[in-house]
């Protein structure tokens, strides 16, 4: 079950979702909307190995923005920070993003319960599009979790996501065994 607009804030009471900063105009029948940060990254070299660190370059867009290119994949940010303590959040494209030809994620839209940073966002372009910082480029939304959870995703010792930062984090998948 999807919570509504009232879910959500009585869960904000409760303090078992936390959004930050808040703001009430961002609060939608049944998500709430969070907004590009103002931190992309690209990663450095052109092939990617799943099973070594893969380091990026980290950049801040100024007001002016920044154009995005096709096929390159840029990793951005949340500029709010969540906490989701009791529910799965599920992180989605707002339709005016995707309808500029903008993908805010790959694979990685569902969050784990206990969940707390921001969202790293895995953005590609169909064509070259201009972003800013600020802007509304997707939508929470928070699902009913069935039964109790044995462990949260924040007191995981193999959580890979934990450090709390404004900036996007590179893929960790280097860490797995395989």
């Amino acid at each position: 079950m999807i919570l509504t607009d009232q879910q959500i804030l009585a869960e904000i009471e409760k303090g078992t979702i936390v959004i930050e900063p808040f703001d009430r105009s961002c609060l939608g029948t049944n998500s709430y909307d969070v907004h590009l940060g103002r931190y992309l990254a690209t990663y450095r070299d052109a092939v990617l190995d799943a099973r070594r660190h893969n380091e990026i370059d980290t950049f801040e867009m100024g007001e002016e923005g920044f154009v995005l290119q096709p096929g390159q994949l840029y990793l951005g940010v949340t500029a709010e920070y969540t906490e989701t303590h009791a529910t799965v959040p599920f992180l989605e494209g707002k339709s005016s993003v995707g309808r500029l030809g903008i993908d805010i994620h790959a694979t990685a839209g569902k969050g784990d319960v206990g969940f707390c940073n921001h969202w790293t966002l895995e953005i590609s372009v169909s064509v070259p599009v201009r972003v800013y910082p600020g802007m509304p480029i997707g939508q929470l939304i928070y699902f009913l979790v069935q039964g109790d959870v044995a462990t949260l995703y924040n007191r995981k010792p193999s959580a890979k996501y934990n450090h709390r930062t404004d900036r996007p984090v590179e893929s960790m998948m280097w860490q797995n065994t395989f």
